[in-house]
């Protein structure tokens, strides 16, 4: 039961203060839809006020928020990398968690834009579908259309995220509405404008029935459109991923959310991010040509190469991504040659150090069990990680502006110098 607030004091009855909406975003020095932001990560709790004017915070909450903010702010300058506050993915032990909730279970139960949608509201809408608008699709298609036939998948998702700004002369409102309005519209645009490869969309089956018939010839089946949806669910959030930082750094200097999305995409186009699945994919081919795991490996090593799909710098065991994923690739048409061919690079290199298969190999044999491109990979990885990228610009948002800006530590030559 709420308590009542008098009037004249802003008292409860029960003796505590209470703060209307606009006191507590005045001593945060934020704007009021920034301190509802802090009530979704848990910061702060809100009452209703029994008058009906609004929610009203607890004045020992909103002081303890600020000087934990002065805090950190004062400790923060000789941090190179400082932590940033998020509440959207946690990584404990061998698992990771969506708001608290297990990712991998919720791959099992939900559809991808089910989680996504979730993840940026809080709400579960049962579902939910995403559509593309007509003119932005339009000009992201044309643009996409004009790229050489050998412009990469990121490419293409790239330019079609420019093209989709563009199209929308509305792209600069940030409240969070509008950018929920954006990545609903967002991301089925950026499926649609790629290149059909395959038969007709599965419209039915939400964004993975569109982006199956992008990636291969293949009729999905059920079984092909259920794992290509798991794997865009296991892959929307990663805590701070090198795109995810990036995106964070456009959106603290309030980029638009395309131009947010095209931060990521720049950053995820690099063989150690969202190109690495290609390397496994061809890995894993070559090993089903040569019909030896061994001599694959053993190449690679005597290149000093890294064994591409294996270990992880945050799980010293198990990628719980790749063990959600390889157990419903199992249920996949002619699947066993190549689950076999991952094992086998698994356990070849398992007698020289312990490395775990993690989802870039998962990837890697999707992509190859289903005649998808070597780059498939990297599109489903791109695809589905806008959705965390959107959640984390809406954080973001509601944080103070530009507070992503580190010094540089000055290793030049000491002025005064002299003119070139």
């Amino acid at each position: 039961m709420s308590d009542a607030i008098d009037d004249e004091t802003g008292e409860s009855t029960r003796g505590e203060r209470r703060l209307t909406t606009r006191e507590a975003a005045d001593l945060l020095g934020v704007k009021p839809e920034t301190v509802y932001a802090y009530v979704s990560r848990g910061q702060l709790t809100s009452r209703r006020d029994p008058g009906g004017r609004g929610s009203t915070f607890d004045a020992a909450e909103v002081d303890a928020l600020v000087r934990r903010g002065r805090r950190e702010s004062a400790t923060g300058g000789g941090d190179p990398v400082p932590r940033i506050r998020t509440g959207i993915t946690l990584i404990e032990g061998d698992r990771y968690y969506y708001r608290g909730v297990d990712a991998t279970e919720l791959a099992r139960a939900f559809r991808y834009e089910e989680i996504a949608d979730w993840l940026w509201t809080g709400s579960l809408d049962p579902g939910v579908r995403f559509t593309a608008p007509a003119e932005a699709l339009a000009a992201a298609r044309r643009s996409v259309a004009a790229l050489p036939a050998h412009s990469g998948s990121t490419d293409r998702l790239r330019v079609a995220a420019v093209a989709a700004a563009v199209a929308d002369p509305l792209r600069f409102d940030l409240s969070p509405a509008a950018v929920l309005g954006t990545a609903r519209s967002l991301i089925p645009t950026l499926v649609d404008a790629l290149p059909t490869v395959g038969g007709p969309a599965r419209g039915d089956a939400g964004v993975a029935g569109r982006l199956w018939p992008k990636l291969t010839e293949r009729v999905p089946g059920e079984a092909g459109l259920r794992t290509l949806d798991m794997a865009l669910s296991l892959l929307i959030d990663h805590d701070l991923a090198a795109s995810t930082l990036a995106v964070r750094v456009a959106a603290s200097a309030r980029a638009h959310p395309y131009a947010v999305v095209s931060a990521g995409l720049g950053a995820l186009d690099g063989p150690l991010h969202g190109a690495a699945s290609g390397l496994a994919h061809r890995m894993l081919t070559e090993v089903l040509e040569r019909g030896s795991a061994a001599a694959v490996v053993a190449d690679h090593l005597r290149a000093g190469r890294r064994v591409p799909g294996l270990g992880h710098r945050i799980y010293p065991g198990p990628d719980p991504r790749a063990v959600a994923l390889f157990a419903v690739l199992r249920e996949l048409p002619g699947a066993e040659p190549v689950l076999t061919a991952a094992r086998e690079v698994e356990a070849t290199t398992a007698r020289h150090v312990r490395l775990h298969a993690n989802i870039d190999l998962a990837l890697a044999a999707l992509s190859v069990i289903t005649g998808m491109a070597a780059d498939a990979g990297e599109t489903v990885f791109a695809v589905a990680r806008t959705a965390g990228w959107i959640a984390h610009a809406l954080e973001e948002y509601g944080e103070r502006p530009l507070r992503m800006r580190p010094v540089g530590q000055y290793s030049g030559p000491r002025p005064p110098g002299q003119l070139p």
